[in-house]
């Protein structure tokens, strides 16, 4: 079953697990996020539920912000978010979703927006290489250079690397899986690295991709064609010996 929640980012720790192996793993906050509406196919064309996460003052939002809550009869939140998800139908305003509605072995995706690092370079922006520090190179080592030709095309092609904002983009890391899950304190543990700083707002939803169950070591093959030439000496390779 699909699951979905919003939450923020606390920030990356270790923990161990039963091996005492080093497991690195982020912390997020995970709701309680609250159904604040219901997309059906007769009315929208399609199905979702949207969902609001952290509580608000009412004069902080705008009036259609305010009017569309209270119509939900839902306190004041200050993100909303829409995801679809197989069983949105089910669901009800002011249905609560909280942490724990994942589970220590899910894999999820998490989005979020990644941290700026101001105007840069196209060396520390794009990883590309400067020109020789040598024999009069001039003032221009990190530099982009020659952008594009002349007469033909005289343009230059989109997707052209070159100095520019970096960072502060939406970013999606894929399967990740939850190592831990604490109701309580509203937090789901996930392995690995996700986007955003300390504090940022991340969406936390099911795996796109598709799991595959390992099915155990793989050992010696039965089948006579693929056994070695020592175990085989009916092979080629045995016989030309």
């Amino acid at each position: 079953m699909q699951k979905a929640i919003i939450g923020k980012k606390v920030g990356m720790t270790q923990i161990f697990d039963e091996a005492g192996h080093v497991i690195p793993v982020t912390v997020i906050e995970a709701g309680p996020c609250v159904v604040t509406q219901l997309k059906t196919e007769e009315n929208d064309g399609y199905v979702a539920v949207q969902l609001g996460f952290e509580d608000v003052k009412e004069s902080r939002l705008s009036k259609p912000e305010a009017g569309h809550l209270k119509k939900a009869g839902v306190p004041a939140k200050k993100h909303l978010k829409e995801f679809k998800l197989d069983k949105a139908s089910e669901m009800n305003l002011g249905d609560e979703i909280k942490a724990d509605s994942f589970a220590a072995g899910d894999h999820v995706d998490v989005t979020g927006i990644s941290k700026g690092h101001g105007y840069t370079g196209v060396v520390k922006r794009w990883n590309a290489q400067r020109t020789p520090m040598s024999h009069g190179g001039g003032p221009v080592h990190r530099h982009a250079g020659s952008m594009g030709s002349t007469s033909t095309p005289a343009r230059i092609f989109k997707g052209k690397i070159g100095a520019g904002h970096w960072g502060v983009e939406q970013v999606t890391v894929q399967n990740l899986d939850v190592v831990k899950v604490d109701a309580e304190l509203n937090m789901i543990v996930v392995r690995g690295a996700v986007p955003g700083p300390k504090g940022g707002l991340v969406y936390v939803k099911s795996t796109t991709k598709t799991i595959r169950v390992a099915k155990g070591e793989a050992g010696t093959s039965t089948n006579p064609q693929k056994a070695s030439a020592r175990m085989n000496p009916q092979k080629a390779s045995a016989r030309n010996r």
